[in-house]
């Protein structure tokens, strides 16, 4: 079973609401993240996505884009996604870790290369956000073996056909995406999300987490409803945003600061058990 698969069971078993959090490899820089990433599992995460930066993130937001862009003036790509990988799991085995991102850097280096050191890091799901469904499987036939689950997102306007290909092909966890357009807007029809997300759920037996527009309790509480979790990404890009290149230098060993920034998942984390648990 893999690493996702046993964190989400686990956490369904206690009546709990997966909480994944995203943040940027490399915002504000690697040791700040590997220190973000520990500060996250204390605050009550259960699975992180690690974006990987990249210089168009096409399906991002403002928020997201600027993270992406200070990672990359600090010289973040893969080897640097790859090195906070490992430093991590020198000090955790059990958080659930999925690289989320774009496929022209991985194109770049080969998916044989790329699967392998995502491995050897102790990578446990991709999330790729421009790889069709239908191009997926030269990929699948290498994560599968090394038990690396591949999430893929559907959104509203995804059609029933490549729903039906994406129920058949995904594992760990569907990632439904809340809203039309990028990262960081506002949900505006729960109703609708709902009717859509049941749909889903008669089609799969895959967890559902719901990503896009979270930015409070509300919000989390609204969409863990009608999910198995949510994903909380920009509104915690935009607090590690405020860190000033003089405090992220220092971040990384500051506990105090850190759980300022993460605050708002801490928040959430509470907010989700005791409305659901």
């Amino acid at each position: 079973m893999s690493r996702i698969k046993s964190c989400i069971a686990a956490a369904q078993a206690a009546g709990r609401k997966a909480l994944i959090p995203y943040i940027v490899a490399g915002d504000p820089d690697t040791g700040t993240t590997v220190s973000l990433m520990h500060q996250l599992v204390q605050d009550g995460a259960d699975i992180i996505e690690l974006g990987m930066p990249f210089s168009d993130p096409s399906s991002d937001g403002a928020v997201i884009q600027l993270g992406a862009e200070r990672a990359l003036r600090n010289g973040a790509g893969l080897d640097t996604v790859f090195s906070i990988m490992k430093q991590f799991r020198q000090q955790d085995d059990r958080t659930p870790v999925v690289l989320m991102g774009y496929l022209n850097p991985i194109e770049t280096l080969g998916y044989d290369s790329f699967v392998a050191q995502s491995a050897d890091a102790g990578v446990d799901g991709l999330l790729l956000v421009d790889l069709p469904v239908s191009e997926a499987e030269s990929l699948l036939a290498l994560t599968r073996p090394r038990e690396i689950d591949v999430i893929f997102l559907v959104a509203p306007t995804t059609t029933d056909k490549r729903i039906a290909a994406i129920c058949d092909q995904s594992s760990g966890y569907l990632y439904y995406v809340s809203l039309k357009g990028v990262t960081g807007a506002a949900i505006s029809d729960t109703g609708e999300i709902e009717q859509r997300v049941s749909a889903l759920r008669s089609r799969t037996d895959l967890p559902i987490m719901v990503g896009f527009g979270i930015k409070d309790n509300a919000s989390a509480i609204a969409m863990a409803s009608i999910s198995d979790g949510v994903i909380v990404g920009s509104a915690l890009v935009q607090k590690i945003g405020e860190l000033s290149e003089s405090d992220a230098g220092k971040a990384g060993g500051d506990a105090g600061m850190l759980a300022d920034k993460t605050a708002l998942i801490a928040s959430i984390r509470k907010a989700l058990d005791e409305k659901f648990v």
